[in-house]
């Protein structure tokens, strides 16, 4: 009798494990909680994602040395989307059905990135992007995914306006965007904050591959602004700095992150440093490249990649763009708890809030905005050194349903 007693708890504590097992979320195991990880390794991309996945990498290797979480290791399969919307589809389907992850950790070109929408969410498998800004992915906000990180486009337009007229005193200030998505969205944010703020906006805007730029640039000092920002990518914004200094401009000129890249290009195009007398450049980290509160990066990026380091141009400009976004799944699955689900992973990462020391504002995503970082420092430029502004500028604009 008391065998069969026995028989009977033992079927059931198998049927119970059993069930437990039927019940769990792939990528995970009693050791292990694998992650896919995406990013352009490869092509004339590489530079927007290659070393960024290497932080992302190493911060994983740093929590794994520290324990893991809840004893489980970070285990990483890593994919090259080379910024193509048809191959970055392509690895999040393989990491999704063949690799069978938990979750993603991947994106650093936009546009990329918000093609592939629409199948995380019929797969629902969380994304986390690595340093897209991935507003057409994060609006309106999708359970499944966040990102954001270094900043949205939106949270662009709204800082670099609260900046115009908070530090620089601008009443009237003109903007220069694309004409495209991307355009859209810095510049909604923007015509929120000057109406929060008070100040005329005058816009301008311009094809992505304009090639002559006189006309907008006699259209912004026809209406005499204050203050220009200019929004564009990097080769219009070479341009319009260009233009302007021809046209006599003396006014201050801001740059957004995204024509920042690769500042030695910027100065060798414009080709004359009389043109940067009065240039400020939107920055997205806490400080300059390797500045004083980024050494801690840059000395842990030395440490793993001693080889790539010693080499021109490493470490790549965005690099320590892919920390936060990695402590945002550590962070998210240590809260998930001992016994992580995707979906307990999903409400953590709703509720996330901390300072990465990496960006100029606090991560922070709420049940309703997805989008990690809305704060920017602003740097003076004069085409060879960079000196900080004091403070950080944050946007104001919020998601609304419509």
């Amino acid at each position: 009798m008391k065998s069969a007693k026995s028989l009977l708890v033992a079927a059931a504590a198998a049927l119970s494990t059993l069930c437990a097992n039927a019940q769990t979320d792939p990528g995970l195991t009693d050791k292990t909680i694998k992650i896919g990880m995406f990013g352009p390794l490869s092509g004339n991309s590489m530079a927007y994602g290659f070393d960024v996945m290497n932080a992302a990498k190493m911060y994983y290797d740093k929590v794994n040395k520290e324990g893991g979480i809840h004893g489980r290791k970070i285990e990483l399969v890593i994919e090259d989307d080379r910024c193509n919307a048809n191959d970055l589809l392509a690895a999040v389907k393989k990491l999704t059905e063949q690799d069978k992850v938990f979750a993603l950790n991947g994106g650093s070109c936009s546009a990329a990135v918000v093609g592939a929408r629409e199948y995380v969410e019929r797969s629902q498998i969380p994304l986390v992007m690595l340093n897209a800004s991935g507003d057409g992915a994060l609006y309106p906000p999708s359970k499944y995914i966040y990102g954001a990180f270094s900043i949205s486009q939106r949270a662009v337009g709204g800082s670099m306006v609260q900046f115009a007229s908070e530090y620089l005193k601008g009443k009237k200030i003109g903007y220069i965007n694309h004409d495209d998505a991307y355009g859209g969205w810095n510049l909604e944010a923007a015509e929120f904050q000057a109406k929060k703020l008070g100040v005329d906006l005058q816009v301008q805007s311009v094809a992505p591959n304009l090639t002559d730029v006189t006309a907008p640039m006699l259209k912004i000092r026809a209406a005499n602004p204050d203050v220009l920002l200019i929004t564009t990518y990097a080769r219009p914004v070479s341009l319009l700095v260009k233009k302007a200094q021809e046209l006599g401009w003396t006014k201050p000129i801001v740059i957004a992150v995204n024509g920042t890249a690769d500042l030695k290009q910027l100065v060798e195009n414009v080709g004359n440093m009389d043109a940067f007398k009065n240039v400020y450049l939107q920055e997205v980290m806490a400080d300059v490249a390797g500045g004083p509160k980024l050494k801690w990066v840059y000395d842990m990026y030395k440490s793993y990649y001693p080889e790539l380091a010693s080499k021109p141009g490493y470490p790549q400009t965005y690099m320590p763009y892919g920390i936060p976004s990695a402590m945002t799944v550590v962070n998210a699955l240590k809260a998930a708890g001992p016994q992580p689900t995707r979906e307990k992973f999903l409400t953590a990462l709703s509720q996330t809030k901390f300072e990465s020391n990496v960006m100029a504002g606090p991560i922070e995503l709420t049940p309703v905005d997805h989008a990690g970082q809305k704060s920017a420092i602003y740097l003076k430029f004069d085409g060879t050194t960079m000196t900080p502004v004091p403070g950080a500028y944050r946007s104001l604009w919020t998601y609304q349903p419509k």
